[in-house]
């Protein structure tokens, strides 16, 4: 399965076209009509489309580990 991203909004445009240029499948949050979401809504966006989501933001990997910690209570 070839690697799918969704580029969050801070992302420069210049490395999303770089990584098109090497044929990587990417959409941003703008193209999807998702950049005005916050981030844990945007974790969740990336996860529906089966993608990787890439993020400047500092917040993001205590987003993530509380959604793990969230999923595992769950199982």
């Amino acid at each position: 399965m070839p690697l799918q991203i969704y580029m969050d909004v801070h992302i420069p445009r210049s490395i999303t076209n770089g990584l098109r240029l090497r044929k990587i499948d990417v959409i941003t949050a703008q193209e999807d009509n998702s950049h005005l979401l916050p981030d844990d809504k945007l974790l969740i966006r990336a996860g529906d489309l089966k993608r990787v989501l890439v993020s400047f933001d500092d917040d993001l990997l205590r987003i993530a580990n509380q959604f793990l910690k969230n999923w595992i209570i769950v199982l």
